[in-house]
């Protein structure tokens, strides 16, 4: 998926403005990193992507679609194609393992027959394959959070967004959660992380795009 944001401001009610003029090109199958300080506006950029927010002036393209342009029976089609892990994991603590990472497939409607068939591929690819029937607090930290990815991306988005994915997680952990998203970037799929974590952004050699009171300061190659 290809992304271009073009002069993108978001202001909210209260009068706070936690976007200003911001501009930049994802290509489609590109790896990239977005960092700032806390309120840089970080989460509400992913939040426009989602389209769980609207922008107050810009335009952001989507494959060269204007998101404004897309009707409300459209948005949910554009959710199923972008994957999002979240730094808290969102899991639901009731269920299984199986059963967090299916839940997309079941909102979306997907054919039961296949269900069983996607959310073994999806733990398989991050290592949790025995651990279907398990309950996601017999789990580690870091093993939540591959759960959480696995669920982002049981419905092979075009798109994977991760905010602040390793903020819970030790430095080896966090770089095993790293190395997933380069994984699944290799086989073509867009990725952006937010992440506070410098260090480790540096290590990944990928593209910077760096937030400060919601404006783009830098957007350079390699950290």
């Amino acid at each position: 998926m290809e992304i271009e944001f073009q002069r993108v401001g978001k202001k909210y009610d209260s009068g706070q403005e936690a976007l200003s003029q911001v501009s930049f090109h994802l290509q489609q199958g590109e790896m990239a990193f977005l960092t700032g300080h806390s309120g840089a506006g970080k989460s509400t950029l992913l939040k426009l992507m989602m389209m769980i927010e609207r922008q107050s002036s810009g335009n952001i393209l989507v494959d060269g679609v204007d998101l404004t342009s897309l009707s409300k029976k459209a948005v949910p089609e554009h959710r199923r194609r972008v994957g999002v892990v979240f730094q808290n994991h969102q899991l639901l603590f009731d269920r299984s393992v199986f059963h967090n990472v299916a839940l997309p497939l079941l909102v979306s409607g997907a054919d039961h027959a296949q269900i069983g068939k996607r959310v073994r591929a999806a733990l398989d690819k991050v290592g949790l394959l025995g651990k279907e029937k398990y309950n996601p607090m017999a789990l580690s930290g870091g093993e939540q959070q591959r759960i959480g990815i696995a669920r982002a991306v049981v419905n092979k988005p075009q798109l994977l967004l991760a905010d602040e994915p390793t903020g819970n997680l030790d430095p080896k952990l966090s770089a095993e959660i790293m190395n997933l998203f380069q994984e699944f970037n290799s086989v073509g799929v867009t990725v952006l992380v937010a992440s506070h974590d410098l260090g480790l952004v540096a290590r990944m050699r990928h593209r910077v795009l760096t937030l400060s009171q919601g404006r783009m300061v830098n957007d350079g190659g390699f950290s």
